[in-house]
């Protein structure tokens, strides 16, 4: 992984992900320069200098793009709107949610979403999934020929946003392949939890199977080939979801998720990295927890043992060997007990894939190709 700030995980990560989400090296450099002392302090302190650092990249990127609108040239605008909005959905996730400037840089990385939907002509729906009383909202890429294609239903982990993982280029790649995807903001995640204070719930069942219910009433989606695919925590999401939906097709994860309840309290001993600054605090507000000891009692809900052996379709399990959040023995228990599929396949990325880390956080291309390619296949032969 690229590593500018030494010894610190965290800050490391953001810039990967930045990167992989479409991020300009030359931007980011430019993002990362006057932040690196700050950087030694650890991972909590300095967050708001992060986030100076990042904003002001991300302002400049935006009046480019305007300047691009302005003048006619619609196409280079939405590209920089794409990156401009990454950069500002990168700096608000690294924020403690009692920082009140990251409200305004998020709802103004969604504004610049939409216009780099607008720009680039793009086939994004946006769309609400029903939810008890309420709903949560989600994007629909599609190729809008109207013709009736296999789909996947695409969750964030605990702390990405649906943008932000069709930018990673899933979108693109599943639509390359003959698939349409429908990204989710699930409850505990981006403007769900942001927006509508939907926090996370451990049967994921409860909102993934209202998403199937949206895609199977599509003319232009197959309702007999519609799979659940989840990154990070949607590793937990996602299984527990098609454990408990069998009209899910097929299953596919991006890093394996199996013990995640019992790995916070192995995390309380420092035990693995963290995914974002003021980690405790953000956990909490995620799963809708007032104090750190019920969240940790809630956890022992987290746990895809006695679920896996209930899935039935096809299921995929990928992970990096040197995951340094989530161990690779997650991985292995979820495939030992995947008794029932009707097939389960499991791929670990090697140095000789140039992809090893957290739901490749170092490459970014490796793991959403092959799941992309195995989906496409699985579904192939459902014909």
């Amino acid at each position: 992984m690229f590593e500018p700030f030494p010894g610190n995980y965290v800050w490391n990560l953001q810039t990967n992900l930045a990167l992989v989400c479409g991020g300009n090296h030359g931007e980011i450099d430019v993002a990362i320069r006057p932040i690196k002392e700050a950087a030694a302090n650890g991972e909590d302190a300095g967050t708001a200098q992060l986030f100076d650092s990042w904003i002001a990249v991300a302002d400049q990127v935006a009046a480019n793009a305007r300047a691009d609108e302005e003048a006619g040239y619609t196409l280079s605008a939405g590209t920089k709107y794409g990156r401009a909005f990454g950069y500002y959905l990168s700096a608000e996730r690294m924020q403690s949610r009692d920082y009140a400037p990251r409200w305004q840089a998020y709802d103004k990385g969604l504004e610049l979403f939409r216009k780099y939907v607008e720009c680039r002509g793009l086939h994004i729906d946006f769309v609400e999934i029903p939810y008890g009383d309420t709903s949560y909202p989600a994007i629909f890429v599609h190729d809008g020929s109207g013709i009736k294609r296999p789909a996947l239903v695409s969750c964030n982990g605990l702390d990405s946003m649906k943008e932000q993982v069709y930018m990673a280029g899933h979108g693109e790649s599943n639509l390359e392949r003959g698939m349409y995807t429908l990204f989710v903001d699930q409850p505990g995640t981006g403007e769900a939890l942001r927006k509508r204070g939907l926090t996370a719930v451990y049967n994921s069942e409860a909102w993934a199977t209202p998403a199937y219910d949206y895609l199977a009433s599509r003319a232009d989606v197959d309702e007999t080939r519609i799979g659940m695919f989840g990154l990070s925590l949607g590793g937990y999401y996602a299984p527990r979801a098609a454990a408990n939906e069998p009209r899910f097709a097929l299953c596919a994860v991006m890093g394996a998720n199996h013990l995640w309840g019992d790995l916070q309290h192995r995390r309380r001993q420092r035990e693995g990295e963290n995914p974002v600054p003021h980690y405790w605090d953000h956990v909490m507000w995620v799963w809708g927890q007032d104090n750190l000891e019920s969240f940790l009692a809630y956890c022992d809900n987290i746990t895809l043992d006695g679920q896996i052996e209930k899935i039935k379709m096809p299921f995929l399990i990928t992970h990096g060997e040197g995951d340094r959040q989530v161990p690779v023995s997650d991985a292995y228990r979820c495939k030992e007990q995947a008794v029932n599929s009707a097939r389960c396949d499991i791929r670990v990325f090697t140095p000789k894939d140039f992809e090893i880390e957290h739901c490749g956080a170092d490459n970014g291309t490796v793991m959403r190709d092959f799941i992309a390619d195995w989906c496409a296949q699985t579904f192939a032969a459902m014909e």
